[in-house]
């Protein structure tokens, strides 16, 4: 018998490493997201009580996948059975029944040459997800949660809502997907342009997810974020002629390029102008560098192209002090014209604290207050902060420090706000 602590640990680790890559093995055989879930989570409970009597598996995702497998098959033949003894009931209408994967797959080559198109497991199941017949939010939620695993307290964090509207949102979505009947199938070759808006927020909130983790005691998920720049080459090689591709590429690895500097030794939270810039990853930053280059060629460039270069620009300033802050001022503002975010708005404001002075930024967040879009956003209460603090004016600073600390779920991120809480006239 193995312990119980231990077979819980174990189911945790795979839980977190293993969830996305079991639910889209299931779903190939399911082809129902509801049931495929269904059936990975039978197969976490399962474990519990399996590898406490057995030992726990040397692969236990390989474990997990087939006893959800198992469980979709028997789910798809049952109501397959159900289905062929119906007309002993009723004369419904004839209906199609589709077999499981396994038993298909030998008898449809058109549908395994789809397939062929997205050779990755994840990235099939994240193109099958974004379905045009859902709206974009709902499209990044489902996928985000099933696909990668995210939890929905960070997808609400990530998507700026509260918790329950995310909840709400992913319900209606699987509502929709099975009153419209919704066929979950991967899309053909033609079809992946379409879609493609949609997987590359996905990869993009994914990264984001990994980078600054919404919550925890560790600044950065690093199996997100290596997750993500897995799917940006694996999406890179499969549609190498989009630009925008590229451009998601460069960005998330010219940003995972700091990744070793982002906190001191004691995990403390280190701001860019204190990161050790010979610590940086310099092969990352020359790859992103040529992304950039082709991604600005041939038309006007769009917004992972746009946000790239600017943190290129970042990136290779040889100091803090040094970087060329209106040149990154003018490429928010054409970002900001292909992609009118707030958050776009409020990360333009750090540029030009430092191009302008941060009078006319704190003008600027001031405005973006009144929007209200941001009012649960961390980031605007600690950029203000940090302008206040500039301007001399330490009382307000702290208040907007208290409001910062309020919306903050990142212990790292929590623990230096309020060092700079507990020291307003610090530098």
């Amino acid at each position: 018998m193995t312990p119980p602590s231990d077979v819980e640990t174990a189911v945790a680790d795979a839980h977190r490493r293993g969830w996305a890559l079991v639910l889209a093995a299931t779903a190939r055989v399911a082809r129902d997201l509801d049931l495929a879930e269904e059936c990975v989570q039978e197969a976490y409970a399962a474990a519990l009580a399996s590898w406490a009597r057995d030992g726990i598996p040397n692969r236990p995702a390989a474990w997990l996948t087939t006893a959800a497998k198992r469980r979709a098959m028997d789910a798809v033949r049952r109501e397959r059975t159900f289905r062929s003894k119906l007309p002993l009931l009723v004369e419904p209408e004839e209906t199609e029944v589709e077999e499981p994967d396994d038993e298909r797959a030998a008898v449809d080559p058109e549908r395994l040459a789809r397939e062929d198109v997205v050779p990755d497991d994840r990235l099939r199941l994240i193109f099958m997800c974004c379905h045009p017949a859902l709206a974009q939010e709902a499209q990044l939620a489902l996928t985000l949660r099933l696909v990668c695993g995210v939890a929905v307290t960070d997808i609400a964090r990530a998507l700026l809502v509260s918790e329950p509207t995310m909840a709400a949102r992913m319900t209606r979505a699987k509502k929709k997907i099975s009153a419209a009947r919704i066929p979950f199938r991967l899309p053909g070759a033609s079809e992946l342009p379409d879609r493609l808006r949609a997987v590359l927020g996905v990869i993009h909130l994914l990264f984001t997810a990994g980078h600054t983790a919404p919550s925890g005691a560790s600044l950065v998920r690093t199996d997100l974020v290596d997750e993500s720049l897995r799917l940006a080459r694996t999406l890179g090689e499969l549609m190498p002629d989009e630009r925008e591709v590229r451009g998601l590429l460069a960005l998330l690895l010219v940003t995972d390029a700091r990744r070793a500097t982002r906190v001191d030794t004691d995990g403390r939270l280190l701001r860019l102008e204190n990161q050790d810039r010979s610590l940086w990853d310099r092969s990352a930053m020359a790859e992103a560098h040529d992304l950039i280059v082709e991604g600005l060629r041939g038309g006007r460039p769009g917004r992972y192209v746009l946000q790239a270069a600017i943190a290129s620009l970042y990136a290779e300033a040889p100091s803090y002090d040094r970087t060329d802050w209106p040149q990154i001022v003018t490429l928010y503002d054409e970002l900001l014209s292909v992609w009118p975010s707030p958050v776009v708005a409020l990360n333009r404001t750090v540029a030009v604290s430092m191009a302008s002075g941060p009078a006319q930024a704190l003008a600027e967040v001031a405005e973006l207050e009144k929007d209200g879009r941001l009012a649960k956003y961390q980031y605007l209460p600690a950029i203000k902060a940090d302008l206040l603090r500039r301007l001399g004016r330490p009382e307000e600073s702290s208040i907007a420090y208290r409001q910062a600390l309020e919306l903050t779920g990142n212990d790292a991120e929590r623990e230096f706000l309020a060092e700079r809480l507990a020291h307003p006239h610090r530098a």
